[in-house]
């Protein structure tokens, strides 16, 4: 049987909060593939974001190690990013992708529903356009992998299906991991789910498949009340 390649990996990651005694991991370690949309998901307060931040590279491990795809690009958008409020969202993404993103730019405000808003000030929109407007920022530049942390909160759940389809459909070939407080779903979309757990337990980390459907498919109920149950047993 062949093993799947690995696009990048987590080997030993150690992490206390800064100025605390609080662990956070211990001999931390995951992997992801190289392509697909994949999931990270557990408890508030487990270290999800800081884990994010971690294999993004805005924070360090005490000890251990990241390994992955030389020189590739990882970003990491959240859900607290703001945009400035001197020009209108849509000239201020015009102003920090590639020219040759235009296209696709346009065709992302219409996918995620915010043609209407192009001409708007940051500050005037609801949060979930917030957070859609900047998605698509992230989206246009040149990654390899990108970390979604809580990047469509306050989107609704309809909205949220039909983005992550688009996404699917568009970025076959690049890396997602995306972080969502929402089991069921997490376990629909995602390929491989990443259960993060306290670090008393052992393995800290443990991988679930998902459903990872795709726009047209229908979901597997049974399958997916499987997935739910093994991953609140994991967590």
């Amino acid at each position: 049987m062949t093993t799947p390649p690995v696009y990048f990996e987590c080997r030993n990651i150690t992490y206390h909060y800064p100025k605390t005694d609080r662990l956070i991991f211990k001999d931390l370690n995951c992997r992801l593939r190289p392509h697909g949309f994949h999931g990270l998901f557990g408890t508030s307060g487990v270290g999800k974001s800081t884990l994010a931040e971690i294999i993004a590279g805005e924070i360090s491990a005490e000890s251990g190690e990241l390994t992955g795809k030389p020189s590739a690009t990882i970003l990491y958008s959240s859900n607290m990013e703001r945009l400035p409020g001197w020009s209108s969202v849509g000239e201020h993404v015009a102003k920090v992708i590639p020219r040759r993103q235009t296209d696709r730019m346009e065709q992302l405000f219409s996918d995620f529903g915010l043609t209407a808003c192009r001409n708007s000030r940051f500050s005037q929109l609801s949060l979930g356009q917030k957070n859609r407007i900047n998605l698509i920022r992230y989206l246009l530049q040149e990654f390899d992998l990108l970390i979604l942390d809580e990047s469509l909160a306050n989107v609704d759940e309809a909205m949220r299906e039909r983005i992550i389809f688009n996404i699917k459909e568009m970025f076959p070939g690049k890396c997602f991991l995306y972080i969502s407080h929402s089991l069921s779903e997490v376990s629909r979309f995602c390929d491989t789910i990443l259960v993060l757990r306290s670090p008393d337990k052992t393995p800290p980390i443990i991988p679930i498949n998902g459903l990872n459907i795709r726009q047209g498919e229908s979901t597997d109920n049974s399958n997916l009340e499987r997935i739910m149950l093994e991953i609140v047993h994991a967590a």
